[in-house]
């Protein structure tokens, strides 16, 4: 491998203006801590560009962790060499011949160092030169090649690449706030964290589960989801709320058409109360609109109703089909669909309310005093802090 660093472009975030430092500091802790696994590795933040200095560790499995970082728009296995003439044009045809089945290639020039004498357009020329004369059979195509060598000239040394390999794009995580994800188990809610985190929110989950319906393979199951998703955004707090005496007063006291309702109703106001404690400005659910009853416009009406924070739904436009091949890319899909069943789904209505009226759900609600349980249950919530793990599903593709 004649690679030694691994040049790290940012698009977005090139808009913050005087916010932008921010935004790479963040960025540069969220690289350090996903290549934990490559101790020797350095992360270094120059203007315009991060880099990754290799120092022999395995440059393959690095751009893979990388490609799951947010805020990366591109990236690529560089040569640094010094900032000499000959020693550039030699460093370029090196890298070319890494892509031993190219027919055409073109020069690209950057020079970040304006005291360097030579300008880009009179290098672009006199590096493809070289290259003409020293490897048979290429040609130059300054439209479509099958390679482009790109050379940064920067104040201190010269970056060569040939490969451009996408990133996730969008914003760091952690750049943006923090939201309390409603994590069921399922495959819609792990979806709509990942979404959340492509807009640099960090994420803490909200998990309720009522046992003895609800098994503790159930809760192992939400803190693996929760795993992956630490892939792509570093540790995640879970926060488990005992729900059984809530679930069994709400279908033991309200009509079974409007126990789902009043049930997620609850669910949202023990999380707003959960957020004023840990400073959480907004809720995020893994709603599809239309999906299942409790997800028409008129259900999510009322059960907003209860809370005056932002409920985040990133699935409301997207079918099932493209959920679950979204979650399918990201890993957490075979955990998902494991047969252990959730509170949401152990007490299902036979005909929920698709069109619930808020007078009418409000009615019942008064004639239940749920204060005392909501008080018990958040007293008795149990907080894990799952840590960030290196393996994750190796099709990872940029997303949505």
């Amino acid at each position: 491998m004649i690679y030694d660093h691994i040049l790290i472009r940012y698009g977005e975030l090139g808009l913050k203006g005087k916010n932008m430092k921010q935004f790479l500091i963040q960025l540069q802790r969220n690289i350090k801590s996903a290549l934990w696994a490559f101790p020797d590795t350095k992360v270094r933040r120059t203007q315009g560009r991060i880099f990754v200095e290799l120092h022999g560790e395995d440059a393959d499995a690095i751009l893979t962790e990388l490609e799951k970082i947010y805020g990366i728009h591109s990236m690529s296995l560089a040569i640094k060499v010094e900032n000499d003439l000959d020693t550039i044009k030699q460093g370029a045809l090196t890298a070319l011949k890494e892509n031993e089945d190219a027919q055409t290639f073109k020069v690209s020039v950057r020079r970040a160092n304006k005291g360097f004498p030579i300008g880009s357009q009179e290098m672009n020329p006199l590096i493809g030169a070289h290259i003409l004369q020293n490897i048979d059979g290429l040609n130059v195509d300054v439209h479509q090649p099958d390679v482009e060598v790109r050379i940064e000239i920067r104040e201190h040394a010269t970056y060569i690449t040939s490969k451009n390999i996408y990133g996730a794009g969008g914003l760091p995580v952690g750049t943006a706030g923090k939201s309390l994800l409603l994590l069921s188990g399922g495959i819609d809610s792990p979806v709509a964290g990942h979404l959340m985190m492509k807009r640099g929110i960090q994420l803490e989950m909200i998990h309720f589960h009522s046992p003895p319906f609800t098994s503790e393979r159930a809760k192992q199951k939400v803190l693996e989801l929760t795993e992956v998703l630490t892939s792509y955004g570093g540790p995640i707090k879970v926060h488990l709320v005992p729900f059984t005496a809530l679930q069994q007063e709400i279908f033991k006291s309200i009509p079974e058409k409007f126990a789902m309702t009043v049930m997620r109703r609850v669910m949202l106001t023990i999380s707003e109360k959960v957020c004023e404690q840990v400073g959480i400005l907004s809720v995020t659910t893994g709603e599809s609109l239309g999906q299942v009853a409790s997800q028409t416009l008129a259900s999510m009406n009322v059960i907003n109703e209860v809370t005056n924070i932002p409920v985040l739904r990133p699935l409301v436009a997207l079918d099932k089909a493209d959920i679950i091949e979204h979650s399918q890319k990201i890993g957490t899909y075979d955990i998902s669909i494991l047969p252990y069943e959730d509170c949401c789904t152990v007490f299902v209505p036979k005909s929920p309310a698709t069109n619930p009226k808020r007078e009418t759900v409000q009615k019942y609600e008064s004639r239940v005093d749920f204060t005392e349980l909501i008080a018990e249950a958040i007293s008795e919530i149990e907080t894990v802090r799952i840590e960030q793990r290196k393996a994750l599903a190796d099709d990872f593709d940029e997303l949505l």
